[in-house]
């Protein structure tokens, strides 16, 4: 049956108030998002139990109606039927860096992670396009398929040309995402991660290991560290937020009609060797850390390594519902970046995926009321195919509660079964079942534990909501409805 958008865009209207109490509207990839004149009007109860609506709650100051990937049609209705509106935005989080808001240590803290998660959702186009280069390259090398000689043009063209091209430039493109969320000058940004990336820093770092040397002067007298910052993530991170800062103070001291050519030359100018000297050899150091202890969580082998994967695996979800995953994953795209692989975090939020999508097809397996039914199989398809969890997350573990801790156990269970084959991901892949290729470059055995540790966690979610995931009255209400709609 097809989904009335329209209706679900009346009905949610008539519940917070009609479209004049909206100020503004926009939405995400799954949420209506409305900011509203009279807040106390929304019935939380009244606007979940609207057909088509997977959920609703207050957040960042917006009341946020959970529809699913439909939303934007629902959008467009809702315009139609008066309201003022924002546009789409380009993904699923709360706040920003530019709302004006008492500092207080919790929103400090918000705009940090609104920050860092928000570059590098920017980057992860280009991640993970030359991530996938360099995973066919491999499915078709000597290791695999067999299809392409290692020395072949071809061969190096997806393995390494298209793959750098990504990757060995991610301080300029970070530069750019960076400075965009900051609202500093984008190709200040990237000029200065092409700084720390330069030919003739790179040819100073070569020479150094005939040389012996492990500095070089920075206006004949500051020394800065001889590190290769390609493909680095936290040098970038780090220094942004100081050329933020320069910027402004230059624009205030610099006279408009100099601005043009000294600004510019001013900032940069400060930043080289704030970055090359402080901010990139800190942020080096702090990758090492960070690097050594992911590495120690998904390689330590015993304990650890399966308490870290069962937990991360079977909780990620009411993470992503805080927005807490979005610590966990940046951590986990700084190791993948930084050592080229991860066997923690990168490895349970997929394995968790599967549990979530295993959950709802389990749902749709057990009810019989057909829209139920196929709402259900909706929502694991939409995540199979789309990458999208929260369909199921709210349209079913939040409406049938029990189902919760089939999605659980689930991720539990995908999460013990790659902690002990130690399964480990390469690249950044999509959030959909495409996520499978990033166990490729490790070679078959990997891929093949990979895909078992995630065939694991989607069967024995959809098993265990079969069997233990609705209570007798849901069962008796949706035999009922069954049998109504006949």
């Amino acid at each position: 049956m097809a989904t009335d958008n329209k209706k679900i865009a009346e009905e949610v209207l008539a519940a917070v108030g009609g479209a004049a109490n909206i100020t503004s509207a926009t939405h995400c990839m799954t949420r209506l998002r409305l900011n509203l004149k009279d807040q106390s009007i929304p019935n939380d109860d009244q606007v979940k139990a609207i057909k088509g609506v997977l959920g609703a709650q207050w957040s960042g100051g917006q009341y946020q109606v959970i529809i699913g990937q439909n939303v934007p049609k629902v959008y467009e209705a809702a315009l139609a039927l008066g309201v003022s509106g924002d546009g789409a935005i380009n993904e699923n989080l709360d706040g920003g860096l530019g709302a004006k808001e008492p500092l207080t240590p919790k929103v400090i803290g918000q705009k940090i992670l609104n920050y860092l998660s928000k570059t590098m959702v920017m980057t992860i186009p280009i991640i993970m396009g030359a991530a996938m280069f360099r995973t066919v390259a491999v499915v078709c090398g000597d290791g695999m398929l067999g299809l392409w000689a290692a020395d072949s043009d071809l061969y190096n063209l997806f393995y390494n040309w298209l793959y750098n091209a990504g990757y060995y430039f991610l301080p300029i493109y970070l530069g750019w995402a960076a400075a965009k969320q900051l609202g500093c000058s984008q190709p200040l940004g990237m000029m200065l991660g092409g700084v720390i990336i330069a030919p003739e820093f790179i040819a100073l770092i070569e020479a150094a290991a005939d040389t012996g040397a492990s500095s070089t002067m920075i206006y004949g007298v500051l020394p800065a560290q001889l590190n290769n910052y390609s493909s680095t993530v936290l040098p970038m991170l780090l220094s942004m937020p100081v050329l933020m800062v320069v910027e402004k103070f230059m624009k205030k001291i610099v006279p408009d009609m100099l601005s043009t050519v000294f600004v510019p030359v001013g900032t940069m100018f400060v930043m080289v060797p704030v970055a090359l000297c402080v901010l990139a050899p800190v942020g080096s150091i702090l990758g090492g850390l960070l690097g050594n202890f992911m590495f120690g969580l998904g390689n330590a082998g015993g304990v650890v390594t399966i308490l870290a994967l069962v937990l991360i695996a079977g909780f990620w979800e009411f993470l992503v519902m805080t927005g807490m995953h979005q610590v966990l994953l940046s951590l986990g795209i700084v190791q993948l970046l930084t050592a080229g692989s991860d066997s923690c975090v990168m490895v349970a939020g997929g394995i968790a995926q599967f549990a979530t999508w295993g959950m709802a097809f389990g749902a749709f397996l057990r009810l019989r009321e057909t829209d139920e039914k196929g709402s259900m199989l909706g929502f694991s398809l939409s995540g199979i195919v789309g990458g999208v969890t929260e369909p199921a997350l709210y349209g079913c573990g939040f409406k049938y509660t029990r189902c919760l801790i089939a999605m659980v156990a689930g991720g539990a269970i995908g999460g013990l079964i790659a902690a002990v084959s130690n399964v480990t991901v390469y690249i950044l892949g999509a959030t959909n079942i495409l996520g499978l290729t990033g166990y490729v470059a490790g070679g078959t055995t990997n891929l093949v534990w990979g895909c078992i540790a995630s065939t694991a966690a989607f069967v024995s979610a959809a098993a265990i909501a079969f069997l233990f995931g609705f209570t007798k009255e849901e069962l008796a209400a949706d035999a009922e409805a069954a049998a109504a709609s006949k």
